[in-house]
């Protein structure tokens, strides 16, 4: 049961992005109605796999000494994250249904959708590294696709190729790990990785280990590839939430959580990951405070909250970290849907020409609010509990300095935040807009997603036992959900945070007061928006392997045979490569 219900979860968005692309656009009401199908369908799918979870593979196909064994295990993080990727997949597939509505191409957009769901659970639910990074790489691929849906707009295809590019230094370092590891331990297992970790020599297990933080940085947008996150906000707003916010941005800190037991032991492994998290967390807070796009304000959020979670990874809280991600998939979907309904209404991404748009849109405002107290950090919402949960982690496994920062930026977080919903919703409108509540089917995804910020933070008992039966090697204690609520409130953590949230509202409450203030930190907001002189760094990164790949256009003879030629003999190549190695 549990085997047919893995191949389910990755099977059914697959063969509903088949169906779509062979329907065609012609018939529009069929395909938002086979899309919702199966990506609901995944969902149940993937619930129905959490009471199944295992540490050990449940499917297991002998390929051959080259590739190895191809294994799939539902463990604790695995069923975990494909819950997360194909319930919010689905919300996120029935909030486009009227977002969508009357747009062209759409059997492309629910084809690459439903193909994303589908390569997201694989990615979590394998625990052979050469699939991981197969995965990894499809996801990277539909992600650049629906950021470039609007392929008639510059700015769009812009983004997708910056994506894409940004996100393959990634993968360059996520492959070379594994064919490290592969090479010393004869496997591509990453049990095996997890349990024979000392058999690699030093030198290799700490280019492997530094090659995933590379990996996990450029893949979650965080310091230094934090710059492509945000002009990937050209995409649809559903494939913000439920790409660049919900699923495959998390799979970074996944990545590294994963690989915890192994990599902790290389020396200024942790260290650097700790630098990476803060300085992601902190420059991103920053950007958000200056930053007057809706759908930007809520990418730099992303990215800084991310960087809570690679803090927390480095500062050896992996179960805070992967309960923050929980947390922060649906808070963050939830804005970025709200917001969604915001922008299909009022026709605008700048908050500057919003205002006073809450009396004309209840429900929206209303699941907004309440995804941003949880995305501030304040009680009792999901956000609250999860980040607290970092920062007692931090308070014991990181240098005070690092504990300062990011107190620090909990700070910022509750300012920008706020200032953000002042900005859409109160306040006098600064200009004419016929606005109009979300959609039923837009509603039908937000309030879920509303009523979970309230509540997955219940969950975080039983998530600790799954993480604690499944994941031997990562020596994370079962506790209740009592006791993480004890935790939480006596920690010393807790109400120094609550202190710093509390002067972040009380400084954009006070903002008239302290304007002499921002006018002397306004050189700084000039860096900000200019992601501290980053953006033109990554800039000239992406234009050189544009240019490159240009000077490569003249080996393209045009001719299909010799193209196909060429394929073949490359394939053949590698696979003599692996033979030989193997």
């Amino acid at each position: 049961m549990a085997a047919t219900l893995l191949l389910l979860t990755i099977a059914i968005p697959w063969a509903g992005a088949v169906i779509i692309w062979l329907v065609g656009d012609e018939y529009q009401k069929m395909l938002h109605g086979i899309a919702v199908a199966f990506s609901v369908a995944a969902g149940i799918a993937a619930l129905m796999l959490i009471p199944y979870a295992t540490g050990k593979p449940i499917i297991s196909v002998d390929t051959g000494p080259v590739f190895g064994v191809f294994t799939f295990a539902p463990d604790g993080l695995g069923v975990f994250l494909s819950a997360v990727a194909t319930v919010i997949g689905s919300l996120a597939v029935i909030f486009s249904v009227d977002y969508m509505k009357g747009e062209d191409q759409i059997a492309r957009y629910y084809a690459f959708v439903l193909f994303f769901i589908g390569s997201m659970a694989g990615l979590v639910l394998t625990t052979n590294l050469l699939l991981v990074f197969g995965f990894w790489e499809i996801t990277a691929l539909c992600s650049y696709a629906l950021i470039a849906f609007h392929n008639d707009d510059p700015k769009a295809v812009a983004g997708g190729m910056k994506a894409l590019i940004m996100t393959q230094f990634g993968g360059v370092g996520l492959l070379l790990g594994a064919l490290l590891i592969r090479s010393y331990l004869g496997s591509y297992e990453l049990n095996d990785l997890l349990a024979h970790w000392s058999e690699i020599p030093p030198g290799v297990l700490s280019v492997a280990a530094f090659g995933f933080l590379v990996a996990a940085a450029a893949k979650s947008a965080q310091f230094p590839f934090q710059t492509w996150l945000p002009d990937a906000m050209e995409a649809p707003t559903p494939i913000s939430a439920l790409i660049h916010a919900a699923t495959m941005v998390n799979a970074g800190v996944y990545l590294l959580a994963r690989f915890y037991p192994a990599f902790s032991h290389v020396p200024g492994w942790t260290t650097t990951v700790i630098i990476v998290g803060l300085l992601s967390a902190l420059l991103a807070a920053i950007m958000a405070v200056v930053a007057t796009d809706l759908k930007r304000v809520l990418a730099y959020s992303t990215v800084s909250q991310l960087g809570y979670m690679v803090y927390a990874v480095g500062a050896g809280g992996v179960f805070a970290s992967q309960f923050h991600l929980l947390s922060h998939s649906v808070f963050k979907a939830l804005l970025f849907l709200g917001a969604g309904a915001v922008i299909h209404a009022a026709g605008t991404r700048d908050m500057r020409d919003m205002g006073g748009l809450g009396k004309k849109m209840p429900v929206t405002r209303f699941v907004f609010i309440l995804g941003s107290l949880a995305l501030a950090g304040l009680p009792i919402m999901n956000g609250f509990w999860s980040k607290e949960m970092i920062l007692e982690a931090g308070l014991t496994g990181s240098p005070m300095w690092a504990f300062i920062v990011m107190l620090i930026v909990a700070g910022i977080t509750a300012f920008y935040t706020f200032r953000c919903v002042y900005m859409v919703f109160y306040g006098e409108p600064r200009k004419e807009n016929h606005v109009h509540d979300a959609g039923t089917f837009m509603k039908t995804a937000l309030i879920p997603l509303a009523a979970l910020s309230l509540v997955t933070w219940l969950a975080a008992g039983p998530f600790s036992s799954l993480l604690h039966d499944t994941l031997p090697h990562h020596e994370i204690e079962p506790v209740t959900t009592m006791f993480v609520v004890e935790e939480v409130l006596k920690a010393p953590a807790t109400w120094i945070a609550m202190l710093v949230i509390a002067l972040g509202l009380a400084t954009w409450w006070q903002r008239d007061k302290v304007a002499g203030l921002g006018k002397s930190l306004k050189e700084l907001g000039d860096v900000a928006a200019n992601s501290f002189g980053f953006e033109s760094i990554n800039h000239g990164i992406v234009n050189g392997v544009q240019s490159g790949a240009e000077s490569l256009r003249g080996t393209q003879t045009g001719v299909l045979n010799w193209n196909i030629a060429y394929i073949l003999i490359g394939l053949i190549v590698v696979l003599v490569i692996l033979v030989m190695g193997a």
